[in-house]
């Protein structure tokens, strides 16, 4: 058994830096701030059996920003802490939830937001959606996390390779309709699309302009933006990279 762990290690390592060499975190913790920020490559993370408990859950938007950027590092660099999944959580979970963000990603089965984040059982309320599209129901889903239980950060997690938006890209060209309610995605994603670019270009400019414009429609509802405006929430746009699991802010 030691004798199999230990080049298992090795390479988990050599990983791990090969990692923190091609894209480190950039920019503050503070809302203004460009991207998404982690603590410092020295923190050691917590034993993974340590619940973070209600009272040390973020409760600021800044807060809550920090906390994902810090899971978002550990995701990557193979540290994962695997919080608030201990016996005492669950249990302490049947009496109520306090998430603390409201993620609204794709569906895509490679960008699990509570394991992206590094978050464990009642820390995320997530809504999944093909290419972020929002209707109704996405809507009244994110409402009720910000309005019902005072969730103070909405984030839209967009990410590379995003099937959905090369769809509707390929149907906008083609011009051709999708099978079914596939039609219904690229419609709402088509507006975004950026034709001052071609090929691969195209679809990837889409992927970010599309994460601004379901950003700004969310942050444009009346309930959403009264509390904006008094500090008590924020909407910012994020994208995840497959290559190296980085995730930052789009602005």
């Amino acid at each position: 058994m030691n004798s199999e762990d230990t080049p298992l290690r090795s390479i988990r390592r050599a990983f791990a830096r090969r990692s923190l060499l091609r894209g480190g975190f950039a920019g503050a913790v503070a809302l203004g701030g460009a991207g998404l920020a982690a603590a410092p490559a020295s923190a050691a993370p917590s034993p993974a059996s340590a619940p973070r408990g209600t009272a040390a859950r973020p409760t600021t938007a800044a807060e809550a920003l920090k906390e994902l950027a810090a899971g978002n590092r550990r995701w990557r660099t193979f540290r994962e802490r695997h919080p608030d999944e201990t016996p005492a959580v669950r249990q302490s979970l049947t009496k109520g939830q306090h998430p603390f963000a409201v993620v609204l990603g794709c569906i895509d089965s490679r960008v699990p937001p509570e394991l992206v984040f590094d978050q464990g059982l009642g820390d995320l309320m997530t809504v999944r959606t093909a290419g972020e599209v929002l209707d109704e129901a996405v809507l009244g889903s994110i409402a009720y996390g910000v309005l019902e239980l005072g969730i103070p950060l909405v984030v839209v997690l967009g990410h590379q390779s995003c099937g959905a938006v090369k769809a509707a890209v390929q149907a906008d060209l083609s011009g051709e309709p999708l099978p079914a309610h596939i039609q219904y995605l690229a419609d709402q994603i088509a507006p975004t699309i950026d034709r001052t670019q071609d090929g691969d270009a195209r679809i990837d400019a889409t992927i970010d302009a599309n994460i601004r414009a379901v950003r700004s429609r969310l942050a444009g509802e009346p309930d959403l933006a009264e509390r904006i405006a008094t500090g008590k929430l924020a909407v910012v746009g994020a994208r995840y990279e497959l290559t190296n699991q980085l995730v930052h802010r789009i602005v």
